[in-house]
């Protein structure tokens, strides 16, 4: 594993971060400067986020397998 990854904030953790910063920005008591670079580190973390889904995605699609052996892409039950 190389450096990079060592130090990218998994999902969950980055998930929990963009929700502390979502609670920070409704108060609204943040100095502009610092909503200002909340909603930075915000919009990075969300676009993190959503390559990570999409690559985990991916690992699914792949790993999925037809009655035949061949690669099958399915629906996902979330079971709702």
């Amino acid at each position: 594993m190389d450096a990079e990854k060592k130090n990218t904030p998994g999902f969950e953790e980055s998930m929990l971060r963009l929700e502390e910063i979502v609670r920070l920005l409704e108060k609204g008591d943040a100095p502009l400067e610092d909503a200002i670079r909340l909603f930075e580190e915000g919009t990075r973390l969300a676009q993190s986020c959503d390559e990570m889904l999409n690559e985990a995605e991916k690992k699914v699609v792949v790993l999925s397998k037809g009655a035949d052996g061949a690669p099958a892409e399915t629906e996902f039950d979330l079971g709702e």
